[in-house]
């Protein structure tokens, strides 16, 4: 059993940065592949970005290349998501959640792959 934690959400006006943290319990953090998702009023809960056990690979979706960052620290249990260049339409709730990795390669991109999600954080971008 995992349970995770999100923090670092708020409000900030467009172009500014924010960062989400995701505290993960247990001992075995190390051993799942970890993704972060959205969701708007109305929408799907969509995959943001995802990382490899290891930290190694990472995957974002394009909506948020060259702007959002995933890091982990496994000795922390801990992970990262640094948002940059924020815009009016990144505004959602923010989950994290954990894969069980079934190699160090394994990045899931759909929601029904991830085992244990996050009570999300909520992220409000100002125009």
């Amino acid at each position: 059993q995992v349970q995770l934690v999100e923090s670092g959400g708020g409000l900030v006006q467009t172009g500014g940065s924010l960062r989400l943290s995701c505290a993960a319990s247990g001992r075995t953090f190390s051993s799942y592949a970890m993704g972060w998702f959205r969701q708007a009023p109305g929408m799907e809960r969509e995959f943001v970005v995802g990382i490899t056990r290891s930290g190694g690979r990472t995957y974002y979706a394009d909506s948020v290349k060259g702007r959002f960052t995933v890091s982990r620290d496994n000795a922390k249990n801990t992970v990262y998501l640094q948002m940059n260049s924020l815009q009016p339409e990144d505004t959602a709730v923010y989950f994290c959640a954990a894969a069980q990795a079934r190699d160090s390669w394994f990045l899931p991109r759909n929601k029904y792959n991830y085992d244990y999600w996050g009570q999300g954080t909520q992220v409000t971008v100002s125009s």
